[in-house]
């Protein structure tokens, strides 16, 4: 069914103003407003956008014709995506057939069943700074239809930035405990911020902390910042991966042996309890300890003493325990793989460290880090990563989390030769179709085509737009250059560096 015809602009224009100032509250009018847009224009999906400097964060507060899951979903870092580059670049951007343009990401999915919208967001500018952005779909929009919109939505932009302005002042300061930052982890996401403030929370009592989450997410350095901030800080940090060790010798580990306790004992040995003794004990991979085990940690838990294997002096632990685990104790408890009474023992604080899909907004800040520490440690100069290797390091689902991503940065950093990580040197689990520029029925041609482009457009983010500057660089005549630009259908201006 096609959209119905639109009134003329400056009608809709008056409606907006008015509204907003009569209203007591314009902030609470954000939602009428934009319906009023969808609903007289023919525009679908019509959304405002806050640029939250204090997290890093663009995110979505005002909507109509998104459902309530979609908006939650809606979240990106500045400069993420088209929304997050219109608020870093101050200037509109025009995306016809959204869905399959490389640089859109829809987070939303809310375009699943409209293939051929096309995407029009602009700026909400206060002065020369960007407070955030107007977005909205044109079904079946082209490229004349979605500039009329963009001229249209830069007006509504200008009504709309007292409103913004009002609402990012009225933002809260966080919580203390929110502004505390682990100085070894990294990260800026909403889930973070969450770690962090557990963290904050518990590190300075003497509760039992359960670190839960996929293998690969960071445990071992949460464990690691809860001891730092606590009153242990001074003192031993000790860990151990349970599934590491034999289980023949796991109960040795951790308690010590007397000489002749076993074959093979030939002297005293202090385990990983006396080892830690005053400071905080990291117990990796819980779930895989072995039942008998499971019963001398519990005693230790209550009684907080314990023998060495093949003694009989008892020695007292002072330690602070911090424990780990990807497995769900709660069905091994009702399976009866994991004693109930430890489980409560150990679960006094659990702390959910989130996969790296559902952070996505910190990728990059971890894959800029890795860089830098993987290219001083074999003393190579890299000095960016590519536009093309950029997509294809967000697009990635990344089942191995943190530790993956180090890995791949890590490979890249070896194989690169021109200061520059490219698609190329990622892995081959990251080299998708639509990234490298290969279909089902490759050919020579399109990987040629995506390999140019991609050079194009990293000499124009070097030479900060300046397509004469670019196409020098390319050994290119700026005729030539011109011709390319038009072809792969780039704006150099939105390369250009801010006032």
């Amino acid at each position: 069914m096609s959209p119905p015809a639109p009134e003329h602009p400056l009608s809709l224009v008056a409606d907006v103003a008015r509204r907003l100032g009569e209203a007591h509250d314009p902030v609470a009018t954000l939602p009428e407003v934009l319906a009023l847009l969808r609903r007289r224009t023919g525009l679908e999906r019509v959304a405002l956008w806050l640029d939250d400097e204090g997290q890093d964060e663009v995110r979505m507060i005002a909507a109509d014709g998104y459902s309530d899951a979609q908006q939650r979903r809606a979240s990106y870092r500045r400069g993420e995506g088209v929304t997050g580059k219109v608020i870093e670049t101050a200037e509109a951007a025009m995306v016809p057939r959204a869905v399959s343009a490389a640089e859109f990401n829809d987070r939303t999915r809310a375009r699943r069943d409209d293939p051929d919208a096309g995407f029009v967001c602009v700026p909400v500018r206060d002065g020369g700074e960007s407070l955030g952005a107007l977005s909205a779909d044109r079904p079946g929009g082209d490229a004349a239809a979605l500039a009329r919109d963009a001229d249209l939505l830069h007006v509504l932009a200008g009504l709309l930035t007292p409103a913004l302005r009002r609402l990012r002042m009225a933002q809260p300061l966080p919580a203390p405990e929110t502004r505390y930052k682990p100085p070894n982890i990294i990260g800026r996401a909403k889930s973070m911020q969450t770690v962090y403030a557990q963290i904050a929370q518990v590190a300075g009592s003497e509760a039992s902390v359960l670190l839960l989450g996929e293998s690969g997410v960071g445990k071992e350095l949460v464990a690691q910042a809860i001891h730092d901030a606590s009153p242990r800080a001074g003192r031993p940090f000790i860990k151990v991966n349970c599934a590491a060790l034999p289980q023949s010798i796991l109960e040795s580990e951790l308690f010590g042996h007397e000489r002749g306790a076993f074959t093979g004992a030939t002297q005293l040995r202090k385990g990983r309890f006396e080892l830690a003794q005053g400071g905080t004990l990291f117990l990796d991979e819980i779930g895989d300890l072995p039942a008998h085990t499971q019963v001398a940690l519990l005693r230790v838990l209550q009684e907080r003493e314990f023998e060495r294997v093949g003694g009989t002096e008892t020695l007292r632990a002072d330690v602070r325990l911090v424990t780990a685990t990807h497995r769900d104790l709660d069905a091994a408890v009702t399976d009866a793989d994991f004693r109930a009474d430890l489980f409560y023992r150990l679960n006094v604080f659990p702390i959910h460290i989130p996969p790296l899909r559902e952070r996505r907004t910190d990728v990059m800040l971890l894959a800029d880090y890795f860089v830098d520490k993987y290219a001083k440690l074999n003393r190579k100069s890299v000095r960016r990563i590519s536009t093309q290797a950029i997509d294809m390091l967000m697009a990635y689902h990344w089942p191995g989390n943190v530790r993956e991503l180090e890995n791949c940065i890590e490979r890249a950093v070896i194989v690169s030769t021109d200061e520059v990580i490219r698609g190329n040197h990622l892995p081959p689990s990251l080299q998708t179709a639509d990234q490298s520029g290969t279909t089902a029925r490759a050919s020579l041609a399109g990987a040629l085509e995506a390999m140019e482009r991609d050079m194009i457009v990293d000499a124009l983010k070097l030479n900060r737009g300046n397509r004469a500057a670019a196409a020098r660089d390319l050994g290119l005549t700026e005729r030539v250059m011109g011709l390319r630009v038009k072809h792969y259908d780039l704006s150099p201006r939105r390369f250009k560096a801010k006032r």
